[in-house]
């Protein structure tokens, strides 16, 4: 059972993630914290996050090159881009600073691209950048998820990310109750 921590999200400093923790005490459950964003990192302690059973992230939110708070789920926010290229080198150096620096232990929603360029997924992510996440991942210990929803990563990556020796989860990124049966990672 995770709770939704980081700016703008239901938890926002150690306070209600303490307070999340004290209503799951003596569950039969492995406690989770999704953190949301990139600034989550300094809205709780070391010692807080300690305390949960696995932190994990996804790479979906964070800063363009100009500043700009975006979540590549929400189209608005994204809006036109213009260059793909130039939109991939920035997104796979977010995502290697999350991996690089982001105490998690599970890379959520991995290679989640915008709808505005999601059909050319294969094109976009290129061995060379699917190399670069896969070794990050492996470097800092970091499962990937193998997403049941978006059936993300595709099975280029899984199969590369394998070949490395990168650890996996199975999951969904649930908006509601159907969690599915992780059929996506099975097959």
């Amino acid at each position: 059972i995770a709770v939704n921590c980081g700016l703008n999200f239901p938890v926002t400093n150690d306070a209600g993630a303490e307070e999340f923790l004290r209503t799951m005490k003596g569950r039969p459950v492995f406690i989770g914290m999704q953190a949301e964003g990139r600034e989550w990192v300094k809205l709780f302690s070391k010692e807080t996050v300690a305390k949960f059973d696995y932190v994990f992230s996804d790479a979906m939110t964070f800063r363009d090159d100009s500043g700009r708070r975006m979540r590549l789920w929400i189209k608005d926010e994204v809006g036109e881009i213009t260059d793909q290229q130039a939109f991939m080198e920035m997104y796979v150096n977010r995502i290697l600073a999350m991996l690089n620096n982001e105490p998690i232990d599970i890379y959520a929603n991995p290679t989640f691209l915008p709808e505005v360029i999601a059909a050319d997924y294969d094109r976009l992510w290129t061995p060379e950048r699917m190399q670069k996440v896969v070794d990050a991942a492996k470097q800092n210990d970091v499962a990937i998820e193998i997403n049941n929803r978006y059936r993300l990563p595709s099975a280029a990556f899984i199969k590369m990310a394998k070949k490395a020796g990168a650890k996996f989860a199975c999951g969904t990124n649930n908006g509601d109750r159907n969690l599915g049966r992780i059929e996506y990672c099975v097959q």
